[in-house]
């Protein structure tokens, strides 16, 4: 099986020994060499492991033939915009299964027109991971709102809308929100 393992574990500027001890349970740098450069058969368990400690979905780590990926031309920092020193390539993204979206037609807050946030379906038990981050929250009729999530009392969720001037929002017991993990925005 040929995966990408080396090339998002150089991308994410992670050693082998860090992989190794970001896996669960902890393993060794050797064992994630030879995982990633065949030595050693990559089985679906290896595959959950490895993603986990990358923070990405397993099938990132497959290489399909007709599977787009990026290469990278450019690493940027405080420095500015140098070549890799190594031939790199990033997964295209792709949705999470469960995942909505919500596409931006005219600026408020940080986006833009033309912005489209991908959010992550959560349900009322990990609320509270979305303290602080922006979220999309159903209401009756068709209706949403979207804002910052920035307090939960009991089944109660406090949302502070992105535009100026606008007041704090109540809204009790959603069935599910929708956290903001990704942003895709042409430039």
């Amino acid at each position: 099986m040929i995966t990408a393992i080396r090339d998002i574990r150089k991308a994410r500027g992670l050693t082998l020994q860090e992989v190794a001890e970001r896996c669960d349970p902890p393993t060794t740098a050797q064992t994630i060499g030879r995982l990633e450069t065949g030595m050693r058969t990559v089985s679906v368990a290896w595959l959950n492991r490895i993603a986990k400690a990358l923070g990405v979905e397993a099938g990132d780590l497959v290489r399909l033939p007709d599977q787009a990926d990026l290469p990278v031309a450019a690493i940027l920092d405080g420095n500015g915009a140098e070549a890799p020193a190594h031939e790199a390539r990033l997964p295209a993204p792709r949705p999470a299964p469960g995942m909505v979206a919500i596409q931006v037609t005219a600026g408020i807050g940080d986006y833009r027109a033309g912005d489209e946030i991908w959010c992550e379906r959560l349900t009322p038990d990990a609320y509270a991971s979305a303290l602080n981050r922006d979220v999309l929250i159903p209401r009756p009729a068709g209706r949403f709102l979207f804002g910052r999530l920035i307090g939960r009392e009991g089944d109660r969720l406090q949302l502070l809308p992105l535009g100026a001037g606008g007041r704090q929002q109540v809204v009790s017991d959603p069935v599910w929100i929708g956290m903001a993990v990704k942003m895709v925005r042409e430039v």
